[in-house]
C-alpha cells in the first residue's frame, strides 16, 4: 500500500508539472511588426520590460505594414503593431481588429548622397524635394513592399503631383524589400529614398548617404497597435494581447518608449490617443 500511495502522489506531482510547464508554454503572443520597430532596436529593448513585468513572451514576426496586416488577416498574429493610419482603420473598419491605440511616433528623412546630384540636401520641402529628383532623373529606390515606408512614400509622390507608377523612369527602382536591403542599395548606388529616422540611425553601412531632407511635417511617421479580432479568430490570445497592448500606452511603456536611444539619440517618441 505505501509503495502504491507513492506511485500516485508521484504520478499526481507529475500531471501538476506538466500542467505548470503547459501553462508557461502557453503564455506567449504573437505580434506581427514592421520591420522598423525591429530594425532599429526598440523592440530588443523594450519586449525583456514587458516580459520582465507580466511573464508574457512576445514572438515579433517583422514584415512591411501590408503584409504584417495581411498576416493578422488570416489569424496568423495576436496583435499588429504597424506604421500606417489608414491601413491599420480600414483593418479595423472591416472586423479584423478590435481598436486602433496610438503608441508612438517619429518621422521619416529622405536620403540621399553626399555629391547631391538633385541638389536638395538641408531641404525642408518633402514634395519639392522629389519633384527635383524626378526632373533630374537622379537615382531613387523605393522599397516597393507595401510596407508603411513604401505607404508613406507613394503619398508624397502624390502630394508631388507624381502618379509614381506611370512617370517612373530608368532613375526609379523598386526592389520589394525591407528597409536593410533598401538602405544598403542606396548606399551602393548612390541613390535617394525614404527611410524612417529610427532605422537610419541605427543602420551602420551609410557610406555616402546623410540626410537630405528633414522637418517637413507630411513626414510626419505615427505607429498604432491592434489586436487581432477574437470573434473572428477564436484562437486569439485577447487576454494576453491586451496586457501588451495596455502596457505599451501605459506610463511604464511610454516611458520604455522614450528612454530607448541610439548613442543618446531619442528614436521614438511616445504618444497615445
Amino acid at each position: 500500500m505505501p509503495e502504491r500511495r507513492s506511485l500516485i502522489l508521484f504520478a499526481i506531482a507529475f500531471a501538476l508539472v506538466q500542467v505548470s510547464l503547459a501553462s508557461a508554454q502557453e503564455k506567449s503572443i504573437v505580434v506581427a511588426s514592421t520591420t522598423s520597430t525591429e530594425d532599429s532596436g526598440l523592440l530588443g529593448f523594450i519586449l525583456p520590460l514587458f516580459k520582465q513585468k507580466s511573464g508574457i513572451e512576445v514572438k515579433v514576426v517583422a514584415r512591411g505594414t501590408g503584409q504584417a496586416l495581411d498576416m493578422a488577416r488570416r489569424g496568423d498574429a495576436d496583435v499588429v503593431f504597424v506604421h500606417a493610419r489608414e491601413a491599420e482603420e480600414k483593418f479595423v473598419a472591416e472586423g479584423f481588429g478590435v481598436t486602433r491605440y496610438s503608441v508612438m511616433y517619429n518621422d521619416f528623412v529622405i536620403i540621399g548622397p553626399k555629391n547631391d546630384p538633385a541638389s536638395i540636401n538641408g531641404s525642408r520641402h518633402a514634395t519639392f524635394a522629389l519633384q527635383a529628383v524626378k526632373a533630374k532623373g537622379a537615382p531613387f529606390i523605393s522599397r516597393g513592399d507595401r510596407s508603411g515606408t513604401h505607404i508613406a512614400e507613394i503619398n508624397l509622390w502624390h502630394a508631388a503631383g507624381i502618379d509614381i507608377e506611370k512617370e517612373a523612369g530608368p532613375w526609379y527602382k523598386s526592389i520589394g524589400q525591407g528597409m536593410g536591403a533598401a538602405l544598403n542599395m542606396a548606399a551602393a548606388s548612390e541613390a535617394y529614398m525614404l527611410s524612417d529616422r529610427g532605422t537610419w540611425i541605427s543602420f551602420k553601412n551609410k557610406s555616402d548617404l546623410v540626410i537630405a531632407v528633414q522637418g517637413d511635417k507630411v513626414l510626419f511617421n505615427q505607429y498604432g497597435v491592434i489586436l487581432v479580432n477574437p470573434a473572428k479568430y477564436p484562437h486569439v490570445k485577447k487576454e494576453l494581447g491586451q496586457q501588451f497592448i495596455d502596457w505599451l500606452i501605459s506610463d511604464e511603456g511610454q516611458k520604455a518608449i522614450a528612454d530607448y536611444k541610439i548613442d543618446g539619440e531619442q528614436v521614438f517618441w511616445p504618444q497615445r490617443e
